[in-house]
């Protein structure tokens, strides 16, 4: 590990004098290996999803690592997107002169090496990896035990990338083992590791949260709202919750609690109808129960769970008041939307909900770096400090100060 990061530290001094068409030629060759390799991929994620079933992986866990042509060509895609994005580094943020004849301009710069500890996502390879690589940073990748395969195969198309390019291949480099051990090296390199991004399940990002001695992006859960206004559209309240909940139930941006303004009680029947029928449970208050004798009761715990699975708690609150009560007292911070056409009521719930993203009639599931048009994303952060929402090519660098003078001596 100390070889590794030392490696990544060197390659990231010269990766961030790079130009952008030597990176954006690694990231193009990167797309060419993932389009033409996508049997040899499948083979290695083959291999993953037989060890996932023999541990007894939720469906939410496999289908998170679970690989097909479509998925890997949409891996292919976001690589190639990302080469398309224009080059933060070395753009001027703002400048200006002083009295004294001195030009002072701020400057965007990489942040160094990025180590990313993720689980069973075989996709976040390629993402981690090629942001990292655009944004000049050094990447260390450290993939879940289950992914471990594909994670490998997809590593090898960056590696690919980097030598045709004529790139350090030590600028993204995967630690390839299973050993957990890995972590805890990472966690204390702070000498070689300037960022820690995980991304995965709450005890893993506690466990980085709390051990962790490199600063770290990161959200601990996401226990996302959906607030149905009593001004809302019926159809797009449907719609939109439909969406939000049952696309895909096991991703961060999945609702996971329905809020529902009680003069809104009488359309929302039907959506709660549909929902059941799609095989989401539902849990919910007395009033919810009314509805439908196959609502289950919420408990208490309810609201504070993540399911990332098709379960759904439903409460009825008054009106926008209570909707912003419930939220400020029960949300991770990561993503929450309104459903309402009064757009008063829709301008003060985005104003005062103090999330890293906050929607108006429109899907949760939208909270996504690549639905940003970020072209993909190494995580969500939901903290208040550098990096909040998704983080892509611009919240991967940080910035210094060019002071440009004649002479000058300060009095």
């Amino acid at each position: 590990m100390q070889k590794i990061g030392t490696n990544a530290k060197e390659a990231s001094r010269a990766l961030a004098l790079a130009p952008s068409t030597q990176k954006n030629d690694a990231l193009l060759h990167t797309e060419d290996y993932l389009r033409s390799h996508i049997d040899l991929i499948l083979e290695a994620n083959a291999k993953d999803t037989a060890f996932g079933t023999e541990k007894a992986l939720s469906d939410a866990m496999l289908d998170r690592l679970k690989l097909d042509p479509v998925r890997i060509e949409a891996i292919a895609d976001a690589v190639h997107a990302i080469s398309k994005l224009d080059d933060p580094i070395g753009t001027v943020i703002t400048d200006w002169d002083r009295p004294n004849g001195l030009h002072i301009s701020r400057v965007r710069v990489p942040l160094g090496v990025i180590g990313i500890i993720y689980e069973s996502r075989p996709n976040v390879t390629a993402d981690a990896g090629a942001l990292c690589l655009k944004s000049s940073n050094a990447a260390i990748l450290r993939g879940g035990s289950d992914s471990l395969h594909s994670s490998i195969a997809i590593h090898g198309a960056l590696q690919y990338g980097l030598k045709k390019a004529g790139l350090d291949e030590n600028a993204v480099q995967l630690v390839p083992t299973r050993d957990r051990a890995a972590v805890g090296e990472m966690l204390g390199m702070n000498g070689a590791i300037d960022i820690i991004v995980p991304r995965g399940g709450k005890s893993l990002v506690e466990r980085v949260q709390n051990e962790s001695r490199v600063p770290v992006f990161a959200h601990l859960e996401g226990i996302c709202h959906v607030y149905v206004d009593g001004s809302a559209d019926a159809q797009k309240a449907l719609d939109v919750t439909l969406n939000a909940k049952m696309r895909r139930t096991g991703i961060c941006g999945a609702a996971e609690t329905l809020l529902v303004d009680n003069s809104a009680i009488p359309f929302i029947k039907n959506t709660l109808d549909q929902l059941l029928t799609s095989g989401c449970e539902l849990r919910g208050d007395a009033n919810v129960q009314q509805l439908d004798s196959r609502i289950n009761p919420a408990q208490d715990a309810d609201w504070h769970t993540e399911y990332l699975a098709p379960i759904l708690s439903v409460k009825t609150v008054n009106g926008i008041d209570g909707a912003l009560s419930h939220i400020a007292a029960y949300s991770s911070g990561h993503t929450e939307t309104i459903i309402a056409e009064d757009n008063s009521v829709a301008e003060r719930f985005l104003r005062e909900v103090d999330s890293a993203i906050v929607m108006h009639n429109a899907s949760t599931q939208f909270a996504d770096g690549g639905e940003f048009g970020m072209g993909a994303e190494i995580g969500i952060a939901t903290g208040r400090i550098h990096a909040r929402g998704p983080v892509g090519l611009e919240q991967l660098t940080s910035f210094k100060y060019q002071v440009r003078g004649t002479g000058q001596t300060r009095p």
